[in-house]
Formats: structure tokens, C-alpha cells, sequence
């Protein structure tokens, strides 16, 4: 049943190796449901031999070919920033945009990740302790997640960074947002794991295109528990590990399919039906593995 109402929708994402990615046929699905055309196409830097730096003409062309909005992937989230017209006041908070709305010409940065990651955790780990957490990598999407660690009740947020600078950046800024002491830059991985209630993994590592593990096996005990944002595949290395350690574990369909429904939301300007967008997620995973 077409949605006269609503006019027919084009939109991208924006990344590197982004071949596997799910979000385009999730939006592309709840359009159709909702009654309307919507296109999602994936503008994936590797294959047309471009970078970061090419995101200015990336976003000149695709606001003179109409399109509504833009989602942007690793490793774009920060790079984006200084780009755009507008940004929202979590976008500004953290510094890392996912979300881009194209209107009357302007360029208006938004975050569904932070929102995404707290949706996908409280009901994938509830009542899980969070006394003292160690997050890995503090890049656009570890900037979105940190924030909503200390959201959902982290107490001590100790992030590392493969870029130490990077990580005290963040942890500053999220200092003066939640209170002197709420999270640290991290120096000794060893110490800080064997003190952890939880690891949250937010590094490229595990991709399908990185994979591997982003720490010593060794180093993840079967008393913490996991959350992984990588979602291609959705069983990272690091998953497999935990598990078979005994941990309690969270992969990142959830952050996937809730940063798509806030994202849709913009985009659009229509209520997206949650529950359908995870049902068509885990029904395309379950296929992909069958």
C-alpha cells in the first residue's frame, strides 16, 4: 500500500568496508512497510579509492542528487564534524556524527549511536555490575558508547586507545559532562582487566575485513562480561572467546538495529516500528549464516 502522504526517499551510508552491511536493506524494508519508496545505497570508500579526506566532495554531490540523509561508518564519525552546517547537542557533545539529515540544502549532524548502544545493552546485559568498566578504542563510535556506558550507570570508565592522546580527549570531555573521575585514560591493560566488572570492544578489530582479537585472550576472565559493537559478522573472535570463557556476552545487532531506527527517524520524519527493524535483522543474519 504506497504511502501518498510521503514523497520517495533516497539515502547512503558513508564508509570503508561496509560491503556486508545490513543497514541499508533494514531501512530500504521499513520503508516499504510504511508504505513509501525509500533507496539506501552504500558508498563504500574502499572500492572507489577513497579516503576521509574525499568527504567534502562525497557530500557535495550527494546533497546536488537530492539525497535526504547520510549515515556515516568508521572511519568518518569525527572527520565528518567540521563539515557540517548543524550539529545537534549529543552530536556536539561527542564530537562523532552517524547520522547526517540533508535539508533546504544544509548538512545536520546527529548521534544515534550513543542512544543505539544504551537500547542494545539494557536489554541484552541487564543487571549486569558496572562498578569498573574498560572500554577499547575512543574513535567516533567509542566516543558515542563511552557516553552511554556512563549513561547506564558505569561508576570508573577506563578507555584505551591505540592513540593515548585520543583517549585523554575523551575522557576529559566526559569529566566535565558526568564528574571529575567517571572515566580515565587507561595505561595498564592488564591491571585494569583484572579489576573490570566489563570489557566494552569499540576498535575495527573483529570487522570481516580486520579480523582477530583486540587483546590478549588471556586477558578476558570468565567473570566479566563482553559487549561488542562490531555486527559483520556478528560472531567476532572476541565473542567466541568470551563465551567459551564463561562470559556473559552482548554482540552488536542491538546497537545495529537501534542507531537504524533513530536514524530512520530523521531521515524520514516517520516513527519506524522497532521490533519489525530487529526482526528483519536477525532474520537476514540467521540467513547469512544458514
Amino acid at each position: 500500500m504506497s504511502n501518498t502522504q510521503h514523497p520517495s526517499t533516497l539515502c547512503g551510508l558513508i564508509g570503508s568496508g561496509i560491503q556486508g552491511s545490513l543497514t541499508p536493506a533494514m531501512h530500504e524494508q521499513e520503508g516499504e512497510a510504511q508504505g513509501f519508496r525509500y533507496v539506501y545505497k552504500k558508498i563504500d570508500l574502499d572500492p572507489l579509492g577513497l579516503t576521509a579526506d574525499d568527504l567534502p566532495e562525497l557530500l557535495s554531490a550527494a546533497r546536488r542528487m537530492g539525497y535526504a540523509g547520510l549515515n556515516i561508518t568508521y572511519p568518518c564519525k569525527q572527520a565528518i564534524v567540521p563539515l557540517l552546517d548543524e550539529l545537534s547537542e549529543e552530536a556536539q557533545a561527542l564530537n562523532a556524527v552517524n547520522t547526517v539529515v540533508i535539508k533546504d540544502g544544509r548538512l545536520i549532524g546527529h548521534n544515534t549511536d550513543c542512544s543505539g548502544f544504551a537500547e542494545g545493552f539494557r536489554r541484552g546485559l541487564p543487571g549486569v555490575k558496572m562498578d569498573k568498566v574498560v572500554q577499547l578504542g575512543a574513535g567516533g563510535a567509542g566516543a558515542a558508547v563511552a557516553h552511554a556506558a556512563l549513561m547506564l550507570g558505569a561508576q570508573q570508565l577506563t578507555v584505551f586507545d591505540i592513540d593515548p592522546k585520543r583517549a585523554e580527549e575523551l575522557a576529559a570531555s566526559l569529566n566535565e559532562r558526568f564528574g571529575a573521575g567517571r572515566c580515565v585514560a587507561g595505561t595498564d591493560l592488564p591491571a585494569a582487566m583484572a579489576a573490570t566488572d566489563g570489557l566494552i570492544h569499540c576498535t575495527p578489530t573483529g570487522m570481516a575485513k580486520l579480523p582477530g582479537l583486540p587483546l590478549p585472550a588471556e586477558l578476558i576472565d570468565g567473570r566479566i562480561w563482553v559487549a561488542e559493537i562490531v555486527y559483520f559478522p556478528l560472531e567476532t573472535e572476541l565473542l567466541r572467546v568470551a563465551r567459551a570463557k564463561g562470559c556473559r556476552t552482548l554482540d552488536g545487532g542491538g546497537m545495529a538495529v537501534f542507531q537504524a531506527v533513530g536514524a530512520f527517524r530523521h531521515f524520514t520524519g516517520l516513527e519506524p516500528d522497532a521490533e519489525r527493524m530487529r526482526a528483519h535483522f536477525l532474520a537476514m543474519v540467521s540467513a547469512q549464516q544458514s
